[in-house]
Order: C-alpha cells, then structure tokens, then sequence
C-alpha cells in the first residue's frame, strides 16, 4: 500500500470514529518524531504493539480485502499465560462496505465483536475438525450478546448496531459491512497480531508499505523499523 493512501485512510477513520462519539487517545495523533522523543516513556504503548493498523493482507486490493484497526490497550502475553494480570485487549475496526476481512481463526484469543455503528455487520462462521484446522462441513457454537446458539457450517450473521457474538478460538470467521461501513469494538483476551492469526488461505498479516511520502502516524507495523 502507498504510504499516502494510508495517511488518507487514517483521516478518515478518525472522522468517522467521532462521528460515532469515540475519540481516539492522546498517542494516536503524535508525529514519528513525538513518538521517537516519547520512545522511553510510550514503552508500553509499543511493546503492546497499541496504535494505527491498515493492512491488505499484503493482497495490494484494500477496497475489496482489508480491514483498519486501532488497538486501543493489549495486555500482557506472561499475564496471561499465569492467569492474572492485564489479560484483556481492545481495538476499534472499520469495515468498509463489501471489504472482507478473510477467513481466519486464533489459537488463544478469545473475542467479542461489536457493531458499534454504521451499517449491518456480516460474520461467516465455520468451525474446525478435530486438529483446529478450517473444517468446511462443520459448524459449532457462538454466543450472542449473552445468548448461546448453534451455527451451521458458512453460516451468515447479520449483527445490528448494538449487536454483538463472541468467538472462541478454533471459530473460523471472516466479516464484511452490508450496506455500508460499519464501526466495531473487539474486545478479547491478549491480542498477539504476529502469531496468532491463522489465515485459511496463505496471505499476509500486515501491509508492504511503499513510501511515497511521509507518514502522518506510525503503524504499529513501523514501529521496530522507525523507533530502534
């Protein structure tokens, strides 16, 4: 993705993410050189990996395959794994209109998807055999918004503003915006984007940024690269 495509889509993710009345924290709006002369003290701000995500899976087709993310706080891998701590992430997504976020599932994350606004939210929802690889004739069972329920093998959830399904690992999905975009909050145990995101085809995590001109905020994919 071009650098001033990002920028472009930064801007208007965060005039969207107002109009719903969310404000994003005082960090997102830093310039690479704030964040270089805040590096000390945002330690934990980086080492959470918090902040702007655009990706196209490195498929170079964001309009019709990607996704933005903002994570917003990630707790601790360690925490988790002793069973006390910060445990928790939470992120806010726009989905565009017909944009897909393809078929993936996590090893650890448990999660809650959120229409927060805008248009209806599509879930596809598949679930696993018996070694927790994408089963295409199985189905499982989510809940939403406090209520258990069976879902069969592709099936669609439509999710209203205010609408919400929890997914477990091992819960194949993959979402779009029906109508138009759409806001979501992801709250979720730790979040861990550089391993445990399973793709059922081979595709990237993250964008290959081509730097055209000077970024407005760093990705949380810059940051090894502009903070060392």
């Amino acid at each position: 993705m071009k650098r001033s495509r990002i920028n472009a889509i930064m801007s208007a993710a965060d005039e969207m993410i107002r109009r719903h009345g969310f404000v994003l924290p005082p960090f997102a709006f830093w310039s690479p050189d704030q964040f270089r002369a805040r590096r000390d003290t945002a330690r934990r701000v980086i080492e959470a990996r918090c902040g702007w995500d655009i990706t196209d899976y490195g498929q170079g087709r964001f309009d019709e395959m990607g996704l933005f993310l903002f994570t917003l706080r990630n707790g601790s891998l360690a925490d988790l794994q002793r069973g006390g701590g910060m445990c928790y992430a939470e992120k806010l997504l726009i989905s565009r209109q017909d944009q897909l976020s393809p078929m993936h599932t996590h090893i650890l994350k448990a999660e809650d998807i959120i229409n927060r606004g805008g248009a209806t939210l599509v879930v596809q929802l598949y679930g696993s055999d018996d070694a927790g690889r994408f089963a295409e004739d199985r189905g499982g069972r989510v809940r939403c918004d406090g209520i258990d329920r069976a879902y069969g093998p592709g099936e669609k959830l439509r999710l209203a503003p205010g609408e919400s399904v929890t997914l477990m690992p091992g819960d194949w999905h993959a979402f779009w915006g029906e109508g138009g975009d759409v806001l979501i909050g992801e709250v979720s145990t730790v979040n861990d984007d550089l391993t445990d995101n399973i793709f059922r085809e081979p595709i990237g995590r993250f964008a290959d940024v081509e730097e055209d001109e000077p970024p407005t905020h760093l990705l949380v994919s810059d940051y090894d690269r502009w903070l060392a």
